[in-house]
């Protein structure tokens, strides 16, 4: 297996954690960068895992969904009555979790599924790693099959 790397760098987007006991229970924004590592068995005819010049479905992803949205967890108590109450002010994006961890988990998956059909399978993600604000990070990699 071989590997590389792409960062996309600062996606703001704002999110909430709704069950936190502190500060982080209020709507604030970061400026977030996502980090997936590609992995294959065979790299293409030029050598390379991915060619990084046609991964602007992942960018166009990032953008549809995630730039300048609000990020929500899919069981906050306040979600409707947020949204509802100006649908227009906001973007809105509900994931399982919305932790660094969880958008992690979340983002593994969608691009996972997403490099598989542009790649005809040839490419999986190995790995995402979610950084907020340049100062915290998680990373997400499937369990290795047994």
């Amino acid at each position: 297996m071989i590997t590389c790397r792409k960062t996309y760098h600062d996606v703001p987007f704002g999110h909430r954690q709704p069950f936190h006991d502190g500060h982080c229970s209020f709507i604030h924004g970061h400026n977030w960068s996502i980090t997936v590592t590609f992995a294959c068995t065979e790299r293409d005819v030029n050598g390379f895992v991915v060619d990084y010049g046609k991964l602007g479905f992942l960018k166009d992803w990032i953008n549809d969904n995630l730039d300048h949205a609000c990020v929500f967890h899919k069981d906050d108590p306040l979600l409707d009555q947020l949204v509802n109450a100006a649908p227009e002010a906001w973007k809105v994006y509900v994931v399982d979790d919305c932790s660094n961890e969880g958008l992690a988990i979340h983002v593994y998956e969608v691009f996972n599924a997403l490099v598989r059909e542009h790649t005809g399978g040839r490419v999986w993600v190995a790995q995402v790693e979610i950084e907020e604000d340049s100062k915290n990070a998680a990373t997400y990699a499937p369990p290795a099959k047994q």
